[in-house]
């Protein structure tokens, strides 16, 4: 698809003109036609804190009104509440205005419709249709929105209970933890559900207003600032939420990262689960672990969409990303502020030293190439890159290593990622891989 990626559509800011935001509206409208058999339905739309999220739920109120389709606007708030509140309150569509990671001069689209009984991630058919409506832009003439309920604070209060009934009995008292919000959409919900369940939290970069320092320095992209409070101020351990709230990262009290491989394992194996659902970015640690554990493992492309996608189809209750997107039973997304509210019951039962040491990571690397669309095309399609590939693979084999290299779904770059027994010799092959492909390209 031209416009949709691995998690809906994301680009520069600037180009979600009123033209382009009015055309994703007539596109879904259309796939509500198609999909409602004509039926009148209703919207949400809500959003991150980036400062363009505010005026691009301005144009998308516009065009659901120019266009006579019922909606309401939630705001600031997480992902996972978007597509939680959308089903409880009765909408048929959610439209979730986020780039995510990506830093605040970024932004993009998270569709949501109603599944059989819970809210998904919209279907390929439903791309299909705004993916044609934006390639054949219709002119709308628009009107001004008439006033709206604010329904933030009802949606808010609607997501944390059902945070807290997922949750169960649990006490948290004696534990002093870290959060950082990214200054993203989690701001909204905060400290508050933790401390509710009685314990100590030491909040930063949590700043709810729309501007311009979601994701800056700042984060589960940056975890330099966390790692600081939690050892500094001896806290138990913290978590690092991304701009939208669907996933997290963890450290430790002595400043050890906690990803989502380590988590994933470490839920699996307190909820007694057999079979988890990952992807070929998953870290080889957790794939051995799972071999020497009985577990089986289903590995997926990149995108918590089609970890979610294998869950359901193999009936399976946990899945995730290495990135921290963890999809935990009877939940449809990546839900950051759940997960760590799991992981922290489960650090009560189970102890931080069996999160800590749930696997044995091997040394990995990561290097981003920047690649335009053209590049990343290219990077499929040339012979000489394919030749290049296919040279260090047989590298890798030669000393227990393993290869990835994807064009980003979400960014202009070619992500090169490695993994192996010795760390200096994967780095080095790394940074030779990324010049060779560089020029090639």
């Amino acid at each position: 698809m031209q416009y949709f990626g691995t998690d809906g559509i994301r680009q520069e800011s600037e180009k979600f003109t009123s033209n382009f935001v009015t055309s994703i509206v007539i596109g879904l409208a259309n796939y509500a036609e198609e999909k409602l058999n004509g039926a009148n339905f209703k919207v949400l739309i809500g959003g991150d804190t980036r400062e363009s999220s505010e005026w691009i739920l301005q144009d998308l109120s516009l065009a659901l009104e120019s266009l006579g389709i019922e909606y309401a606007n939630v705001g600031v708030l997480p992902t996972p509440a978007i597509n939680y509140c959308f089903y409880e309150m009765g909408f048929d569509f959610a439209i979730d205005i986020t780039a995510s990671h990506n830093p605040y001069t970024d932004n993009g689209i998270k569709i949501f419709e109603r599944g059989a009984s819970y809210g998904q991630k919209l279907s390929e058919r439903g791309r299909e249709f705004i993916e044609n409506a934006i390639t054949n832009h219709k002119t709308v003439n628009l009107v001004s929105p008439t006033d709206r309920e604010d329904l933030h604070n009802e949606a808010v209060e609607i997501y944390k209970e059902h945070l807290l009934n997922y949750l169960g009995t649990a006490n948290f008292s004696k534990l002093k933890i870290g959060l950082d919000c990214a200054n993203g959409a989690t701001s909204v919900i905060n400290k508050t559900l933790f401390e509710q369940l009685g314990s100590e939290v030491e909040l930063i970069n949590a700043d709810e207003t729309y501007g311009q320092k979601i994701n800056l320095n700042c984060g589960s992209t940056h975890l330099e600032t966390l790692i600081k409070l939690v050892t500094k101020n001896h806290l138990d351990f913290g978590f690092a939420f991304d701009g939208d709230g669907d996933r997290i990262l963890m450290v430790t009290k002595t400043g050890d990262q906690i990803d989502g491989d380590q988590i994933i394992a470490f839920l699996a194996k307190y909820l007694n689960l057999d079979k988890i659902a990952i992807t070929v970015m998953a870290n080889q640690g957790l794939l051995n672990w799972a071999t020497e554990n009985n577990v089986k493992t289903e590995i997926t492309a990149v995108g918590d969409s089609n970890v979610a996608a294998a869950m359901r189809e193999k009936s399976i209750k946990i899945g995730g990303e290495q990135s921290g997107h963890i999809i935990l039973p009877n939940e449809t997304t990546g839900d950051g502020m759940l997960t760590a509210l799991v992981v922290t019951k489960a650090i009560s039962k189970l102890g931080l030293g069996v999160l800590i040491n749930i696997i044995t990571k091997f040394p990995q690397a990561i290097i981003n190439l920047p690649a335009t669309k053209e590049q990343k095309i290219a990077l499929k399609e040339k012979e000489e890159a394919k030749k290049l590939l296919l040279d260090f693979n047989k590298k890798l084999e030669n000393i227990s290593g393993r290869l990835l290299v994807r064009p980003s779904g979400t960014e202009n770059l070619i992500r090169i990622t490695m993994w192996g027994e010795n760390e200096s010799k994967i780095k080095n092959l790394a940074e030779e891989l990324k010049t060779k492909l560089g020029e090639i390209l």
